[in-house]
């Protein structure tokens, strides 16, 4: 085809089109518009103090998904059993819908925070579409999704991760990120909060 090329993504080669939009850039987007999270148990390993996160950067949105065990953020992956118990549920979910203080991104993107969505069935969370590993009865996972607006989505040159500060249990943070230029992979890892999002 006129004006593709080949990108290698892991050790796949991947079509690219459109001026270096790669298919997998596409296929990232797609999921994080759609919300497909049914299978989000299956793409990572259950893993008490690691997160993982996925963002998808293009001119008008910065995409950011989140997958974690609840025991990372609450300390017990269960339903909560007492008022101390259902108090840091709210705490929890109050400080994920406050995205914009979780996930900073370079101001030079002009970017918004417009929508989040969270899924833990354990907790009663859930999104229209969104199914976390929890229901079908494994370990007790949450799933986010935050969406950012932004005038100029791909002038974002970092994105300041807050997840440590917010959530003491949590160790290291698997990163893969999209942007129009490519793909890359990244480990924060405590007391690290930044990402390039340009290589």
């Amino acid at each position: 085809m006129r004006g593709s090329s080949i990108a290698r993504v892991g050790r796949r080669p991947v079509p690219t089109l459109w001026g270096g939009w790669s298919l997998a850039l596409l296929a990232l987007l797609a999921h994080l518009a759609f919300g497909s999270m049914t299978t989000a148990g299956a793409a990572s390993p259950h893993e008490h103090g690691v997160a993982r996160l996925d963002v998808a950067v293009d001119a008008g949105r910065v995409s950011i998904e989140l997958d974690t065990p609840l025991d990372n953020l609450l300390g017990f992956e269960r339903a909560p059993r007492s008022d101390a118990e259902r108090d840091k549920v709210s705490a929890m979910v109050a400080r994920l819908r406050a995205g914009d203080a979780l996930f900073r991104i370079d101001t030079a993107a002009g970017c918004r925070l417009s929508k989040v969505e969270l899924a833990s069935p354990l907790l009663g969370l859930s999104a229209p579409g969104r199914q976390s590993a929890a229901a079908a009865g494994e370990h007790g996972d949450l799933s986010g999704s935050f969406e950012f607006l932004c005038t100029q989505g791909a002038r974002a040159g970092f994105l300041e991760v807050g997840l440590f500060d917010a959530f003491p249990a949590l160790k290291r943070i698997d990163l893969q990120v999209a942007t129009p230029k490519g793909q890359l992979k990244a480990v924060l890892r405590r007391p690290a909060s930044r990402v390039a999002l340009v290589r």
